[in-house]
């Protein structure tokens, strides 16, 4: 019998997103400002104008991502959605790839495991209590993933790696 789970989670924004979509703002007004100002170009400012603001608007909600995982018989994928417009697969591998999966704030989040470089957060927040943590091989490098699953998606790793699962 095939299993199939899938689960979203939207990142919440923090402090750089919010700098970001005011510096955008800023920016934006700035150039609209100096459009009438420049030769040639100010007769045209209703459309430029109209333009900066649809590129402000787009930068803005871009900053919008949600994560989705999917797990089908034990394959995790996980695809980034940016502004429920732009969807793109950023990891997918086999849970028994995986050499340990648990709760980031568990023993098994050890210094090995905080050492490793190449990191996929793909989580609503780092502070957030659910939090689980996977280390594998991914792409000929040492990787850890950051993700939170639902309870499903862990018992279903556990049936096809019980050992290398805590929950």
């Amino acid at each position: 019998m095939d299993v199939f789970m899938e689960k979203i989670v939207k990142r919440k924004k923090d402090a750089k997103d919010h700098l970001i979509t005011v510096g955008i703002i800023l920016a934006g007004f700035v150039i609209m400002l100096f459009v009438p100002i420049i030769p040639y170009i100010g007769s045209l400012w209703l459309v430029i104008n109209a333009g900066i603001i649809y590129l402000m608007y787009y930068l803005i909600t871009s900053r919008d991502v949600e994560y989705e995982y999917i797990v089908t018989n034990g394959d995790l994928d996980v695809d980034k959605i940016v502004s429920k417009r732009k969807r793109k697969r950023i990891f997918s591998a086999n849970c028994k790839e995986f050499d340990v999966v648990a709760r980031l704030n568990s023993d098994k989040y050890d210094h090995e495991a905080r050492n490793i470089k190449n990191r996929l957060e793909l989580v609503s927040s780092m502070k957030s209590p659910d939090i689980y943590f996977a280390t594998l091989n991914y792409k000929g490098e040492r990787t850890i993933i950051f993700f939170e699953p639902s309870e499903k998606m862990l018992n279903s790793f556990k049936t096809f790696i019980p050992r290398k699962v805590f929950i």
